[in-house]
Formats: structure tokens, C-alpha cells, sequence
């Protein structure tokens, strides 16, 4: 048995205001914002800047990439006062006012990838203050502050508190903890999208699955477990039992994926008024998902799926897209280095600053570093466990982190 280190960035398409709150945004580039110096990417910046600059510095820093300094740099200082980051502010040196509409998901994002890069070493740990401070009564957290709970957003900050090494399980108000707001959300074992969880209850209290949510989920719920739920045994992808505990409702979920992608190995868009097409986000989101609950069978057939259909799509779409796929191969068990017959790790540097060291094609990890966070996890301490959501252009596009080490065969 070799340890791989098993990581992802995912993006999934969702339906508008499903994923996200709504948010009045145009979907439309602003022609007087200038894409600033530093920031991957070239397209309008307004609605997801922090988001896309910090999946990008993760999966770089993944691979062994040393970013450039102005691109940590132009993450850092998009930070408001009050230690909360918003989507994209064009004038960093003027203070936020009310007008600044900061969220939890640009800030969770921002705490992990400044966490990982390191180098503002006070960045993360007010913007994690400033994520308690809008904690709800349930447990979890909304896009906005103050919103209702939504497995998308409670999950990205799990992520974000895991990062600068908080437990979630003690990060309570109310009583609450943040897996308690997800639990709230699994579906049960029986009916339409059984093991699955909502994104929120509809206006009557009802839970629908959501393939988007439920890759979110089974992350978040994953967040603080010591051991890997099933311990590589992927016989047990079809089961699902009662979700007393978020480790539990980690693997309905996981499981409800499986058997949706079982036939194509991918999913669906379900975007309102669109034709039915692969949807290579959500495709994504579930990978990591089914990678960070041991269903590295299922992961891995879909990973080879998305290396064989998905190039395009990241094309089209820029860095996060890049840095997603950079890190759902690696969460698939496949090489981000050739996929698809393509280096994604060159194509995700050239979308932005030069960074400061890019390892050879060919030059592996230094061993030692694996083992050492190989004895970690043996031990039951996951390495690092990072996972988000975020908004572009008024549609929902959530974006999966996860990183632990894996026990996977060759």
C-alpha cells in the first residue's frame, strides 16, 4: 500500500439562488474594472476575485509551486478591517463601509489559502474571529452573515477553522456546533435522494437532495473525523443507515453519489432552461467528495472521466477552473502533470504572475515530507482539510477543497 496525498479543488454549476443566496450581481463584465496586478485571471474580477485567487494559491501550493509574492499579497490585502474578506474590492486602500459586501465563503476560502502560503501570519486568525462572530443559533452559517444556515457555507468554514488548527466541534453558539447544522440538512435512507443532503429546507420545511450540497457535505462532515470513514473499503459505497453522527452522514452522502454516477461517471447540469449536459463542476465537487470517503474506485472512474472531457471546459473558464481539476486528478489518484495529455499545473502559472519556484514535470514531492505526513495521519490527525463554496456572476458555483493523505494501491 503506498500513501498518496489526495487533494482537490472542485467547482460545480448549480441552480441560481439553490447554491447561493441572491445576490445582485450581473453576470455581465463590469467594462470599469481593471483586472489588478497580481490576480490570476483575466475575466471581470467583481464577483469572484478573493475566490479564484485563493483555490488557485492552493493548488499551487499542492504541487509544489512557490506563488508569487503579489499574488499572496494582492489576497491579503483585500481584507477589510474587521478581519472579513469580500468577493473583489478594487481599491484595497480605501477602508470598507457598509457598502462592502463581504460574505463567509470569500473569507473561508481566503483563511485557507493565506494559511497554506503563509506570510501574513495575522490574516487568517482575524478572519476566523470574525467567522465566529456571525456563527448562527444552529450551528452553521449562511453566504451572508446572518443568512440561514446552508451546507455550502457551514462546510467552507469548517474548512477555513480546521486550516488554522480550530476544532469545529467546540466552535458553538447556542449549544450548536456546525455539524450539528449539517445534520440537519442529510436526507434519510429512504425515498428520492436517499443518504443525500440539502443545500436549506424549502419554504415549507422539506429537504431535496443536491448533488452540489452533498459534495460540500460529506466534506464538512469529514472535517474534524481522526480516521477515514470506511478505511478504504469501497464495497460499502451502495449502504446508507440513520445519520446519527456527521461521520455517518458523510457516507450516505458519499454513497448517494456513487450510485448517481454510477452508469456515466459524471453529473448532470440542472441549470433551469439549459439542455441536459455534463455538468463538469459538480462532476468535480464529487470526486473529492468520494476521495476523502475512501470510495477511491468511484473517484478515480470519474476522475479519468473529467481528464477525458473536461479540458475544454477550464479552458473556457480560467484559473479556478485549472485549479480545480488540478487537484480533483490528484484527489482521483491521477497525475495533474499529464491529463488528458495536458500539464495543468503549466496551464493554471500561465493564467497569471510568474511564480516564484515551479518543480519540474518530473520531480516528485521529497519523500521524507510524505512520510512525515503519512505518520501524522496514521496517528489520526488529518494534515490539512480545507473546503469552500463561492458565488461567480450571480450563479452558484461552489468550489470543493480537501486535503489528507490517503492509503490508495498503486
Amino acid at each position: 500500500m503506498n500513501v498518496r496525498r489526495s487533494a482537490a479543488v472542485l467547482a460545480a454549476t448549480a441552480v441560481i439562488g439553490a447554491a447561493a443566496p441572491a445576490v445582485a450581481a450581473s453576470p455581465s463584465p463590469s467594462p470599469s474594472v481593471v483586472t489588478p496586478d497580481g490576480l490570476y485571471g483575466s475575466a471581470d474580477p467583481t464577483y469572484d476575485g478573493v475566490w479564484r485567487q485563493s483555490v488557485t494559491l492552493l493548488a499551487q501550493v499542492e504541487q509544489g509551486v512557490d506563488p508569487a509574492e503579489k499574488a499572496v499579497d494582492w489576497l491579503a490585502g483585500q481584507q477589510c478591517a474587521n478581519g472579513a474578506f469580500p468577493a473583489f474590492r478594487a481599491d484595497a486602500a480605501k477602508a470598507c463601509d457598509a457598502k462592502v459586501m463581504v460574505d463567509t465563503n470569500s473569507t473561508a476560502a481566503a483563511v485557507q489559502a493565506l494559511a497554506a502560503t503563509g506570510g501574513h501570519q495575522d490574516a487568517p486568525g482575524k478572519a476566523v474571529a470574525w467567522l465566529k462572530s456571525v456563527q448562527n443559533k444552529d450551528g452553521g452559517w449562511g453566504y451572508m452573515p446572518g443568512g440561514a444556515s446552508d451546507a455550502n457555507s457551514t462546510s467552507v468554514v469548517i474548512g477555513a477553522l480546521t486550516a488554522v488548527g480550530e476544532q469545529p466541534a467546540k466552535v458553538r453558539t447556542g449549544g450548536r456546533t456546525p455539524y450539528d447544522a449539517l445534520l440537519k440538512l442529510a436526507l434519510p435512507c429512504t425515498g428520492d435522494g436517499a443518504g443525500a443532503f440539502a443545500y436549506q429546507p424549502d419554504k415549507k420545511g422539506k429537504l431535496a437532495a443536491n448533488a452540489d450540497a452533498t459534495a460540500a457535505a460529506v466534506l464538512g462532515a469529514l472535517g474534524e473525523q481522526p480516521t477515514n470513514i470506511q478505511a478504504d473499503d469501497d464495497t460499502a459505497s451502495a449502504s446508507c443507515a440513520k445519520p446519527g453522527d456527521a461521520e455517518q452522514a458523510a457516507h450516505n452522502g458519499a454513497s448517494y453519489l456513487a450510485r448517481t454516477m454510477a452508469k456515466d461517471k459524471h453529473l448532470t447540469s440542472v441549470l433551469p432552461g439549459s439542455e441536459n449536459q455534463p455538468d463538469y463542476g459538480n462532476t468535480a465537487d464529487a470526486v473529492v467528495a468520494l476521495s476523502a470517503a475512501d470510495f477511491h474506485t468511484e473517484a478515480t472512474a470519474s476522475g479519468r472521466w473529467l481528464a477525458a472531457h473536461a479540458l475544454k471546459w477550464a479552458e473556457q473558464s480560467g484559473p479556478a477552473a485549472y485549479a480545480q481539476l488540478v487537484l480533483a486528478a490528484q484527489a482521483a489518484g491521477l497525475n495533474p502533470r499529464d491529463f488528458g495529455g495536458a500539464d495543468l499545473v503549466a496551464l493554471l502559472n500561465a493564467t497569471g504572475p510568474q511564480p516564484r519556484d515551479v518543480p519540474a514535470a518530473n520531480e516528485s514531492r521529497a519523500p521524507e515530507a510524505d512520510d512525515k505526513a503519512a505518520e501524522k495521519d496514521e496517528e489520526g490527525v488529518s494534515v490539512w482539510w480545507i473546503i469552500g463554496v463561492g458565488l461567480v456572476a450571480g450563479i452558484g458555483v461552489g468550489f470543493l477543497i480537501s486535503g489528507r493523505n490517503k492509503k490508495r494501491q498503486p
